[in-house]
């Protein structure tokens, strides 16, 4: 009876030992091929793909040199604008921008084949739409005040400015009375960057978006006979009545206009 009980103990030991041995194993072989069956229970963050428009738009922005002229929610609705906007000549886009003071540069003239800041300049609004910032705008004749939106540049003249490019306003009930007005672009010694020393800002025009006078034969020059000008200002009067910017998300326009712009 002693040697049966002895070895029932040293079968059930051998057992034992048997199943950890083979518990170990199956625990091996599962580990083994537990990473590529399932996720880690901690994975990586996610991360949107960028939108490769308006990541496109951003470097565009900064490689030109725009940011150091314009904003780029001004950048952002002149590209709504070129996308949207026939004319006869789509490569030259001309912005201005009256949020910021007349004190710094806030005209741009950008080709956008190129990709190329062709000029950055001082402009000045008009007398009545404020002093070094311009905040009031209107399509009234009279009203000596700047307005704002698109516009198609046409031919030049020489009139009691001097050499003077005719404007024509696009936006029906914002701008479009530019010509009845005379609002054109011109130069001025008002315009000119001495005048900031001597009174602290530009002086004004009545209406019009004035060059400094070194400036206005190169600038009109380049943007004359059907390019497009975009007169910018952080509005949300202009923005709620405009039909070309009709449909952007606040300042950005769809992505997909965007892209078709450049």
């Amino acid at each position: 009876m002693g040697r049966l009980f002895l070895f029932s103990i040293k079968n059930q030991y051998l057992c034992i030992v048997y199943s950890g041995i083979m518990q170990r194993i199956v625990l091996y072989w599962i580990f083994l091929f537990l990473p590529a069956a399932y996720t880690s229970t901690h994975p990586e963050p996610f991360v949107a793909e960028p939108d490769t428009a308006l990541s496109g738009n951003r470097k565009l922005y900064a490689e030109t040199g725009l940011d150091k002229v314009v904003s780029f929610a001004a950048f952002e609705q002149a590209l709504a604008g070129d996308a949207r906007i026939e004319r006869p000549h789509k490569n030259i886009v001309t912005i201005i921008d009256f949020s910021k003071p007349s004190t710094e540069k806030r005209l741009a003239v950008l080709d956008m084949h190129q990709r190329k800041l062709l000029f950055s300049s001082l402009v000045a609004h008009g007398k009545n739409s404020g002093g070094n910032y311009a905040v009031s705008f209107s399509n009234v004749n009279g009203s000596h005040k700047s307005s704002l939106g698109f516009y198609v540049t046409e031919n030049t003249y020489q009139g009691k400015n001097g050499y003077s490019l005719i404007l024509n306003g696009l936006e029906k009930g914002i701008n479009d009375r530019a010509k009845e007005r005379a609002i054109v672009m011109h130069g001025a010694a008002y315009a000119n960057p001495e005048v900031i020393g001597r009174g602290g800002r530009l002086g004004r025009s009545f209406g019009c978006p004035a060059l400094p006078q070194a400036l206005t034969k190169p600038i009109i020059d380049t943007i004359k006979e059907g390019t497009l000008l975009f007169i910018y200002a952080n509005d949300s009067h202009y923005l709620s009545r405009s039909s070309i910017l009709d449909g952007c998300d606040g300042n950005r326009p769809h992505a997909e206009e965007l892209a078709s712009s450049i």
